[in-house]
């Protein structure tokens, strides 16, 4: 998806959440549903904005994520059990 592509979503979800939001102010239950889910793929389509807006800056592609792995620690040491006398 392209950075354009992905504001005329916005703009388009901005509008459908905007129209049920004033009809949820009113009582109708359903359209309070639909503004409840809308925001919550507005949150999942800004997260992409943000993604490719940065992308856009730098002027390239992504950049790989680098895994940093936890050093492996040395197993401990058996205590012997000493016999008593």
């Amino acid at each position: 998806m392209s950075l354009r592509d992905t504001v005329n979503q916005l703009g388009q979800l901005l509008d459908s959440i905007s129209k049920d939001l004033v009809k949820a102010t009113r009582g109708y239950k359903a359209a309070a549903q639909r503004v409840r889910t809308g925001t919550v793929k507005l949150e999942k389509l800004a997260k992409v904005y943000r993604r490719e807006s940065v992308t856009a800056e730098r002027g390239g592609a992504p950049k790989k994520k680098v895994v940093k792995r936890a050093k492996k620690k040395s197993p401990a040491k058996k205590k012997t059990a000493r016999k008593k006398r």
